[in-house]
């Protein structure tokens, strides 16, 4: 495992034999002698800890994020998504978030144009793209370049509804890593996330948006909203929200691997090999 220590070290000994200076300005940027060109892709269930471990790679190697979560696009959604707050993202640019209101169309093909255009953008500029998210029909729409023939999405979000082929090969230069949880610890993980997000600020936030939005829209009716208005309601005792919530994520996260693990070009590693795996590939070029 490179630790900071020794990767340090290794940049300024790269530095010392005729790689590019290093920065002096208290930054975690890498530095190398060639080009790292592929776009690196940070994917498994939700709850398994993707937003920690790639704002901390992206930090060791000058990268920005683009989520690939379908409900991290809706403006005022932060809490019950589990967004990063701008304090957690350390000064890493992130694309892919707030994009419309909720109840506002966004289909995966207008996400995949919008990926492509912020790789484009970000490589231009230097800087390593890492994509970041759960929702596999986002990123296989991306790295099969799927093409999707009218209206798509009717249920923002649904990974099951696509109108494309089957996977095929991947469309350009992708390094693909899956989280990798046995499911007992997942499902501690879990359960954990929903305690600590199920909050005073988790409620204002639930009454705020129905209040704006009502529950005319999807965006509205799906997990932890749905059971924290009904705690606020009175339908539920909190408990039994946060049960319910529970089943509701644990779900989600087995649909998300089974729709992951047929894909045979992911890496998959536990959490705390992740950061190391991809520091070493980086530093091959």
């Amino acid at each position: 495992m490179l630790e900071k220590d020794t990767f340090e070290e290794h940049v300024w000994r790269r530095a010392k034999h005729g790689a590019t200076e290093p920065r002096n300005d208290g930054s975690e940027g890498a530095f190398r002698e060639g080009t790292f060109s592929s776009t690196i892709v940070i994917l498994g269930p939700t709850g398994s800890g993707k937003t920690g471990v790639s704002i901390k790679i992206a930090k060791a190697i000058d990268g920005e994020i683009i989520s690939a979560d379908s409900r991290a696009i809706y403006e005022g959604m932060d809490i019950g998504t589990a967004k990063p707050t701008k304090k957690e993202q350390q000064g890493i640019p992130h694309y892919g978030i707030d994009l419309v209101k909720p109840g506002e169309r966004f289909t995966v093909a207008d996400w995949k144009s919008y990926a492509e255009e912020k790789i484009k953008d970000i490589k231009s500029r230097g800087k390593v793209p890492i994509i970041v998210g759960g929702t596999g029909l986002y990123i296989d729409a991306l790295i099969y370049d799927y093409h999707f023939k009218g209206p798509t999405g009717h249920k923002i979000g649904d990974i099951e509804q696509k109108t494309c082929s089957d996977r095929t090969e991947i469309k350009g230069d992708f390094l693909l890593i899956g989280i990798d949880w046995p499911t007992d610890i997942l499902r501690q993980r879990l359960k954990k996330r929903i305690d600590q997000m199920f909050s005073d600020d988790l409620y204002d936030e639930t009454q705020k948006l129905v209040k704006t939005y009502g529950w005319g829209s999807q965006a509205m009716k799906s997990d932890i909203y749905e059971y924290a208005w009904k705690y606020l309601e009175g339908e539920f005792t909190e408990e039994e929200a946060k049960e319910k919530c529970f089943y509701e994520d644990y779900h989600l996260a087995k649909r998300q691997l089974t729709w992951f693990k047929r894909n045979k070009n992911i890496i998959w590693l536990p959490l705390d090999q992740v950061y190391p795996f991809v520091i070493n590939k980086f530093n091959d070029f």
